[in-house]
């Protein structure tokens, strides 16, 4: 039999039935939820799942062809309901009940965990797995809602019919146009333009000095300085916001563009400090010692030497203190003025005295914004741990251990 050739079915029909029956129940319950009959919705779904499933079993020879013939059906009944937007949702719930059905009656539940796993071990894994995925749609859910929502043609904040019957008509690009022509909107992003770069600057500089400097080992107080530089990210926001406007008001800060780019580097920092610190524990500092002996000035060695090899955590933590700085609200609520007003605050304002749907498209930029933010950090991470693994120190060790085995008559 080829691989890509069909596996009959080979569990029995009562564990098919049983198996349909307890997702169809599931949701049953939910659906129930919603029209306020959940017992009513277990019933139907129990009664339901176990009748399909088992006409499946009994009349369908594979899993496959019970797959498509369940999204057909789901697909027609959701059409019924609430037209396309009901057949996808009919469709995706038809595939997931028929895939479980046959995963939970054939033992495919099984498959990647030990044999030797009992029961119990099993519903652990298993919950623990649905957990995880549970709190992953819980926090991702809002993220996706917003998106879809900033193409809306009306200014509303909900979903209309025309969108959710994928009408062509219910969607427009107008909110971005909002938020390319309107001058409100632009000024706020300059502003932002404006000091998060040069926080992020401040951060950078001053983050991976300190960070440097805290790795030597002869530094005393190293942990009562590292607590009080992270301070401002274990901080209440709020408390940070408060004190830096008081002690700006004092010193003629307040309400100027120095002033918000201190307060966001000083926001940034921690950042900066704590990835870089984790970039310095595979350093080999045997390179540093190595270039002074050849003659190297201690600022020649940094950035000839240190700074190429520690420059993804530098970069990681310049690309975090650029997003805090560009996201960050509070405080410039305390700090600055009108002429400093950025992005956030003009998002903050937009919700509490106008309510306006640009607030939608703006949200989704920086969405998408953040997304490549959090790509480049993967690469660099990725990277910098290429760079630990090809260290001269492990390049040493690895040629010992091969001259060791061809010494001993082992193959290297």
């Amino acid at each position: 039999m080829s691989k890509s050739k069909q596996k009959p079915i080979v569990a029995s029909q009562q564990q098919i039935a049983g198996s349909g029956a307890f997702f169809a129940g599931l949701f049953g319950f939910l659906f129930g939820m919603t029209q306020e009959m959940p017992l009513i919705g277990i019933a139907g779904g129990i009664v339901a799942g176990a009748i399909v499933a088992f006409l499946a079993s009994k009349y369908i020879p594979t899993k496959r062809l019970a797959q498509l013939m369940s999204v057909i059906l789901g697909g027609l009944l959701g059409y019924v309901q609430s037209q396309v937007t009901g057949a996808i949702v009919g469709a995706v719930f038809g595939w997931t009940f028929m895939w479980f059905v046959y995963w939970v009656a054939t033992g495919e539940y099984r498959r990647r965990l030990p044999s030797y796993a009992t029961p119990w071990q099993v519903i652990w894994h298993h919950s623990f797995v649905v957990l995880c995925w549970a709190i992953f749609l819980f926090l991702i859910t809002p993220i996706i809602v917003v998106m879809p929502l900033s193409f809306n043609a009306e200014n509303f904040f909900t979903f209309t019919p025309e969108m959710l019957n994928f009408d062509p008509a219910g969607y427009s690009l107008k909110h971005y146009q909002d938020f390319l022509t309107n001058s409100d909107w632009q000024s706020a992003l300059k502003n932002s333009f404006l000091i998060a770069p040069v926080a992020t600057l401040i951060s950078v500089s001053l983050g991976t000095l300190a960070a440097i400097g805290l790795s030597q080992p002869f530094v005393p107080f190293r942990r009562a300085i590292m607590a009080i530089l992270i301070s401002p990210m274990i901080m209440p926001l709020i408390i940070s916001a408060a004190g830096m406007y008081f002690f700006y008001s004092r010193v003629g800060l307040q309400g100027t563009y120095l002033g918000v780019v201190l307060a966001h580097a000083a926001l940034g920092i921690p950042f900066v400090i704590i990835t870089v610190t984790a970039t310095l524990i595979g350093f080999d500092r045997s390179l540093t010692r190595a270039a002074a002996s050849l003659g190297a000035n201690p600022i020649t060695t940094f950035f000839r030497v240190q700074m190429p090899l520690i420059l993804p955590g530098v970069v990681s933590g310049g690309l975090f203190a650029f997003i805090t700085s560009f996201d960050e609200v509070v405080v410039v609520l305390f700090v600055g003025s009108a002429g400093q007003k950025t992005l956030p605050w003009q998002m903050f304002t937009g919700l509490r005295e106008q309510i306006s749907p640009t607030i939608l498209a703006v949200a989704t930029i920086l969405v998408a914004l953040s997304i490549l933010m959090l790509t480049t950090l993967e690469l660099l991470r990725r990277r910098s741990e290429k760079l630990r693994g090809m260290t001269p120190a492990k390049s040493a060790v690895k040629q010992t251990a091969e001259w060791r085995m061809s010494v001993a008559g082992g193959k290297p």
